[in-house]
């Protein structure tokens, strides 16, 4: 074995994973992460750092879209592979390693790739809305001899992506307004959510929720299903109970910025999805101690996406809603540590909350708050996947 022989194990050992989960296969996504941290692999938080592209289930076209640009912005040597099932995961990433250490395939693959990947329409970046506006001064910026209403010809999208538009503000003076879409492929993001938001500033003045592939594999029964790699695979059913209540939890404290917690909430996840009720108590009872003494959830949650009786009531929210979205982490873990140790099933609590809310509880807020707004929330199903459930029912 030569030295880049060596060279490229070395770095297979580290490879950087970009997880894409299909709504409704929460439960194939949960078994990447867990697979993930068994060989030392990390998630990929942005195709330029991804090795590979894992997408959990069978995306329908508009997905499939998206999947395809983010697959165009990853760099060589790279490997993309679909992953059916749960079941299917350590085979997938198997095969994915060994494909990572085919120099031929690779050198082919550079060769075939165009050179310049194709740019979005409508300022869509595939997916991966989170702009940084940390390095963004508009203070610098001379807006007095600005004429918005007709730039003499100037090209106001270059190589087609669009640039900010003018707007009134609640002083009724012009401010510049960005579209920023927000999903569906985001870190710690509802699956199948695309948020598009009008930002002015950093503050969100209008907001649009939008669902992609809503009607997919709806049609399809069960007699259909096939495993196979060129099958549309499983029929998607999302994660219930304390399995997607630790999930739920684990991606609100990752944003927020406690990694411990966010560990600790895996764990009660994953020993709940095998079965290990020990295991599942032990995290829940960490993760409770955890969370109620941080004082860094405090400082980042506290008076985010506050919400009073008026608000639950004029967006016919329930109850669980109540407070912000501190108050929200504190009722989950709570009921995750009575579900991890309680020998009978919890009764369930109240509805989910729908998606077409979300613009309306968004609008006002900051930018940098909106998905720990978001991830506050218990989001209803994927319009797909209550589909399917209807189905299965009759």
């Amino acid at each position: 074995m030569g030295l880049s022989g060596v060279i490229a194990r070395l770095a297979v050992r580290a490879a950087q994973v970009l997880v894409v989960e299909v709504p409704g296969h929460g439960e194939t996504r949960m078994e990447v992460e867990q697979e993930l941290l068994r060989r030392g692999w990390r998630p990929a938080w942005t195709p330029a750092d991804a090795d590979v592209l894992a997408v959990c289930g069978d995306p329908g076209p508009e997905l499939s879209e998206l999947v395809d640009r983010l697959w165009e912005q990853m760099p060589g040597p790279r490997v993309r592979c679909r992953i059916a099932s749960p079941g299917a995961v350590g085979s997938a990433l198997d095969d994915a390693a060994a494909l990572l250490l085919d120099t031929p395939h690779h050198r082919s693959d550079a060769r075939e790739r165009p050179q310049e990947p194709g740019i979005p329409e409508d300022g869509d970046d595939g997916g991966h809305g989170g702009m940084d506006h940390g390095e963004m001064d508009h203070g610098e910026m001379d807006h007095g001899e600005m004429d918005h209403g007709g730039h003499g010809g100037m090209d106001m999208a270059p190589a087609g992506i669009p640039l900010a538009e003018g707007g009134e503000d609640r002083d009724g003076l012009e401010m510049d307004v960005l579209h920023l879409p927000l999903g569906p492929v985001l870190p710690f993001w509802p699956a199948g959510l695309v948020l598009r938001c009008a930002l002015q500033g950093d503050v969100v003045v209008d907001a649009e929720a939008s669902v992609v592939d809503g009607a997919n594999h709806a049609e399809d029964d069960d007699e259909n299903a096939d495993h196979g790699a060129g099958a549309t695979g499983p029929r998607p059913r999302p994660a219930h109970g304390a399995v997607a209540r630790c999930d739920q939890v684990m991606a609100l404290l990752a944003l927020a910025g406690a990694e411990d917690a966010a560990a600790w909430a895996r764990r009660a996840r994953d020993a709940l999805r095998h079965g290990d009720r020990a295991a599942a108590r032990a995290a829940a009872e960490r993760l409770h101690r955890s969370v109620r003494r941080s004082w860094l959830l405090r400082w980042s949650l506290r008076g985010v996406l506050p919400l009073d009786p008026s608000a639950l009531e004029r967006h016919e929210l329930p109850r669980h809603c109540l407070g912000d979205a501190h108050d929200r982490l504190l009722s989950r873990v709570d009921r995750i540590r009575a579900e991890a140790g309680a020998a009978e099933p919890v009764p369930p609590d109240d509805d989910a909350v729908p998606w077409a809310v979300v613009p309306d509880l968004v609008t006002g807020l900051e930018l940098g708050s909106v998905r720990l707004a978001v991830a506050s929330l218990v989001l209803e199903p994927h319009p797909a996947v209550q589909e399917v459930d209807r189905v299965r029912e009759h």
